[in-house]
């Protein structure tokens, strides 16, 4: 998710980790050469695609994503050269604005495939009617655990997935002689007063996540009283994701003063030290599940190359190349994760999850609600 210096990470609704290094800077700009915009048009049918030239297979497959899409050149590339369809990519912003646009075109959209509604998105698209049926035919082992409830993979397909947690600055603990807080209630001890800065839900994809994983722990009678002591306890509330990690937290490279920070489970393979520990740590108990979907658009113009790309999104390269090209988690389980992601960013085993109708049915409302609360 993840890019062109964002400032707020997110994929679809919430980004993994959207670091801004100039590596990353130069491998979107790298993507962006091999990828125009535009209409697609399809009149030629499968055989033709395996032929192995755009022309013969029939022209582009648009894909519509977010802004922080980054295949890669090399797999656009492959992509390309197996199926013989030229890859046009639309941004249209986060994963909200994008299910918002789909929603608006639906049986008349704006491409063939999108990538990045995620699971608190998902349910107003298929209500919307945004995705034709289409399950992959083969589907890696691992993928049918992150399938939408009440869909089973029959128009969303599963592409990959991460958590927003509490970070911690492991050092600053150290060398403070404080021991570590574990859970969210631990947020609200007053040992902890003043430490903890979050992006909001009204401003930030993550900051909803965290909204939505204290509602999953406290229900709908006591999340607000959560947060009010949370915010008694000194939490600091900032506009987006960046600001909170890069301005107010200690290791943010700045001269941040809150060892304690939302971002996600895959943080710590990014603040690897010289001795090659990570300098900060996810709370695992703290997490809100998050998976990205890609799904063939109802009404699109090049269907077949539509299903090809979500095909091309679940092969074990593309799986395997998501942790560095967007810094999220694979769902195939027949992939390996990087050195640095498989010693220092382990998986939260059993993150907050509401369901997703839950959470379009009340999602206004815990919004106006959490609002109220932070603005007395």
């Amino acid at each position: 998710m993840r890019f062109a210096a964002p400032t707020d990470p997110t994929p679809g609704f919430f980004r993994p980790l959207r670091i801004t290094l100039a590596a990353t800077a130069a491998g979107l700009a790298l993507a962006s050469c091999s990828v125009i915009g535009g209409g697609g048009e399809d009149d030629s049918g499968s055989d033709a695609a395996a032929s192995g030239s755009p022309e013969s297979a029939g022209g582009k497959v648009v894909l519509v994503t977010h802004g922080s899409f980054n295949l890669g050149e090399d797999l656009i590339a492959d992509f390309e050269r197996e199926t013989g369809y030229e890859l046009v990519v639309q941004a249209a912003g986060d994963g909200g604005t994008l299910t918002n646009k789909l929603a608006l075109t639906a049986g008349d959209p704006p491409g063939d495939v999108a990538l990045g509604v995620d699971n608190t998105f998902a349910s107003r698209a298929l209500e919307e009617g945004v995705f034709a049926e289409y399950t992959p035919a083969q589907r890696p082992d691992g993928v049918a655990a992150y399938d939408l409830p009440g869909d089973d993979g029959s128009h969303l397909t599963p592409v990959d997935t991460g958590n927003v947690c509490v970070n911690l600055d492991t050092a600053w603990f150290t060398d403070q002689g404080l021991p570590r807080p574990s859970t969210l209630d631990d947020l609200t001890d007053p040992a902890y007063r003043d430490l903890f800065v979050t992006p909001g839900a009204a401003t930030s994809s993550p900051g909803m996540a965290f909204l939505l994983a204290t509602i999953a722990e406290y229900g709908e009678d006591g999340w607000q009283d959560y947060w009010t002591d949370l915010l008694d306890n000194g939490a600091k509330l900032v506009d987006g994701w960046e600001d909170a990690y890069y301005t107010d937290f200690t290791q943010g490279g700045g001269n941040g003063q809150r060892p304690i920070v939302l971002s996600y489970d895959s943080s710590p393979a990014f603040t690897i030290g010289k001795d090659g520990s990570s300098t900060t740590e996810a709370l695992l108990d703290t997490c809100f599940a998050q998976v990205e979907y890609a799904g063939v658009l109802d009404g699109a113009e090049n269907e077949e190359g539509a299903r090809a790309l979500v095909d091309f999104l679940l092969t074990d390269e593309v799986q395997a190349a998501l942790p560095d090209l967007m810094y999220v988690y694979p769902v195939s389980d027949t992939v390996d994760l990087p050195k640095a992601w498989a010693e220092h960013a382990p998986r939260a085993e059993d993150p907050h999850t509401l369901d997703p109708a839950e959470i379009e049915d009340n999602r206004e409302t815990w919004l106006r609600e959490w609002s109220d609360l932070t603005t007395r």
